[in-house]
């Protein structure tokens, strides 16, 4: 079982992680093409939701969708917005913990949320690079329970991430340079790597 003061202990580390990197992001955004500030966009987006509680799951990632919208703006905080919609859309009413099963339902809810409002999938070198083998591996490990899901989640995230080395940007600023966006890492597939393996870490 996951519980709620367990997954707001997760998001918590994953705030830390990611101002730990935020230089390093907003880097690789400009080596990429981008306009060099998906550091400070992460890092404002998880800002915003330090002031996020809610006392179930529904009610909590809700609250993190409404500290977005209300304090965060950029195509980062709609994305994450989205993702974070759906996975409340998806959580049982009042539940404060979460099986494997429901937990899986949860992160695939976010997953089909935020495919409704970017059109990238795997290949376009965005943040679904990492995130949609991040959710895959997750829902496929949880017959081996929730720190299994976590760590296998992590995985596929770094794997995801890294892949986007190879790839020629197809969305933002980055499309333009074409061919000269083959080379760096992601920056929003890096950022998302970054959680998925702060989860993992507090998990375990």
């Amino acid at each position: 079982m996951l519980t709620l003061s367990q997954f707001k202990e997760m998001v918590a580390a994953a705030g830390v992680d990611i101002r730990a990197e935020e230089k390093t992001f907003s880097e690789l955004d400009a080596a990429s093409g981008g306009d060099g500030d998906h550091g400070t966009a992460i890092v404002t987006a998880f800002n915003a939701m330090r002031k996020a509680d809610g006392a179930d799951f529904k009610g909590y990632l809700k609250a993190l969708t409404d500290a977005l919208q209300n304090e965060a703006c950029g195509s980062t905080s709609t994305l994450y917005g989205a993702w974070l919609q759906g996975m409340s859309d998806a959580a049982p009413e009042g539940a404060a913990e979460l099986d494997a099963a429901a937990l899986a339902k949860v992160f695939a809810g976010g997953l089909e949320e935020i495919g409704f409002t970017t059109k990238a999938r795997v290949g376009d070198k965005t943040l679904m690079d990492a995130l949609i083998p991040a959710t895959e591996a997750l829902v496929a490990a949880q017959a081996e329970g929730v720190a299994a899901m976590f760590q296998k989640g992590a995985s596929g995230a770094a794997k995801g991430s890294e892949a986007t080395c190879a790839m020629r940007a197809k969305f933002g600023r980055a499309k333009n340079l074409g061919e000269r966006s083959i080379g760096p890492r992601d920056a929003g597939s890096a950022s998302m790597a970054c959680i998925f393996n702060a989860f993992a870490k507090t998990v375990k």
